[in-house]
């Protein structure tokens, strides 16, 4: 019985270490896993893809996992203001991006300008299957100064 509570303990003791080292649902974790790819000339179709892991780098790095929308042939990820990754990437910084099982070295450039068609694009792909998600979004006339839009680079 004794070793049964303490296997049991163990396990639990694991798990939450891999909980907090490793992004679990909204939950950001530090690695990001996969195995470094060089980048393709161009990506290819995202559009049954929903979720990538993002990791922005820091004193402690943060991975996400969020959604990520190709338009005009980049990719682009979109947070609230008020998110944590979103201020540790600031005006710029380089990221990596895993796809599937590949891991890629980029740098997230905010989209200052014309941001617009790129958030109608991001809605319109994932509103089908994530209805009451999308449905708290702020409407485009709300989103500036909330939403904060950028475009995966090459770094």
């Amino acid at each position: 019985m004794k070793f049964l509570k303490i296997g049991s303990a163990g396990i639990v003791a694991l798990l939450l270490v891999l909980a907090l080292v490793a992004p679990v649902g909204p939950l950001p974790g530090f690695f990001i896993g996969g195995s470094s790819a060089e980048l393709p000339e161009r990506w290819s179709d995202t559009s049954g893809v929903h979720e990538i892991k993002l990791k922005v780098p820091g004193t402690l790095p943060r991975v996400v996992i969020i959604w990520v929308i190709e338009h005009e042939g980049e990719l682009h990820v979109v947070g609230g203001n008020d998110s944590g990754w979103v201020k540790m990437i600031g005006s710029g910084s380089p990221v990596e991006m895993r796809l599937g099982d590949e891991t890629y070295a980029l740098a997230a450039s905010p989209v200052t300008e014309g941001w617009q068609p790129i958030l109608e694009a991001y809605v319109a792909k994932y509103e089908p299957d994530y209805p009451d998600i999308v449905a708290g979004f702020p409407s485009l006339d709300e989103a500036e100064g909330q939403v904060a839009v950028f475009r995966l680079d090459r770094s």
